[in-house]
């Protein structure tokens, strides 16, 4: 009897342990690999370690190979949270009811590209698109890369007619990157190419830019860009007030370590109202809905 009353005490304190309890969900992140992969990873790693110590929930960031494949993962609730370019961000808000735009980078609202020339083509900056660019090979980054390729293309068309790249160069490659099109230029394996002027700046610092072979012949007019956006049910899943709380803890970062890393010099409110004139430029591209 002695031993069947112990059981039972010991199966009533156990129901009663937090081992019992549900399982917080853990908040998952990606962002689009817009450059060089180890950076990435270590920017974000950053991220995911501030978000959770100041969230106090378990926080992971997932890593994936292509655009489309972060906005996938943010389409099938894979992710709750992500980094997009101004293009993969409204095509996701597109497809998630109720998703928004948080915050971005104060740089992000108007943010611009740069073409880049190898050194070989004697091409010289200019305050317009030089006409003397045409015929020659020319590297966009990913297909949906808002700096890379969408908006360059936006204002190559106003420039040469309406006309599709392919018709006015004699090579139009997509490289995947910002980083993979800057080495792609200053191999000569391009003659020029399309770049996120943030990540020029990042790769010049880290010594991946040699200024003989490569340099920045003209700029874009200024488009909004990336930023971060958080599903529409995150508050369901996390507790009411989350989304509140981690549109604040965004715009709280200071650590110039990890700001640093994105290029920004902070991170500011957004709203997907400010993404209208890229939203607009992608439809007209067939790159929505």
């Amino acid at each position: 009897m002695g031993k069947v009353i112990g059981a039972l005490a010991i199966m009533a304190s156990l129901l009663q342990a937090p081992a019992f309890a549900a399982q917080a969900p853990v908040f998952v992140f990606t962002a689009i690999p817009d450059q060089d992969e180890t950076r990435l990873n270590e920017r974000f790693s950053k991220v995911a370690d501030y978000l959770h110590e100041k969230l106090g929930i378990a926080v992971k960031y997932v890593p994936v190979k292509s655009y489309p494949a972060a906005v996938t993962a943010f389409v099938n609730g894979q992710v709750q949270l992500a980094w997009f370019g101004g293009v993969t961000g409204v095509q996701a808000r597109a497809r998630v009811p109720g998703s928004m735009a948080i915050a971005q980078g104060a740089e992000d609202d108007h943010f611009k590209s740069y073409l880049i020339a190898n050194a070989s083509t004697g091409l010289k900056p200019a305050a317009d698109i030089p006409t003397s660019i045409a015929g020659k090979t020319l590297a966009f980054g990913a297909r949906t890369s808002t700096s890379g390729s969408v908006m360059p293309e936006y204002y190559l068309r106003k420039a040469f007619g309406d006309r599709a790249p392919d018709k006015v160069f004699s090579r139009v490659g997509f490289t995947g990157d910002h980083s993979q099109t800057i080495q792609a230029v200053q191999s000569g394996a391009y003659q020029l190419g399309f770049v996120d002027y943030s990540v020029w700046d990042l790769d010049r610092k880290a010594g991946k830019v040699d200024d003989k072979k490569v340099s920045v012949i003209w700029e874009t007019p200024p488009f909004p860009d990336y930023q971060w956006t958080v599903r529409g049910d995150a508050d369901a899943t996390f507790g009411a007030g989350f989304t509140t709380k981690l549109t604040q803890t965004l715009l709280a970062i200071t650590d110039k370590d990890i700001l640093g890393r994105f290029g920004r010099s902070k991170f500011i409110p957004a709203t997907n109202a400010q993404y209208a004139p890229v939203e607009a430029v992608a439809k007209a591209a067939g790159l929505l809905e």
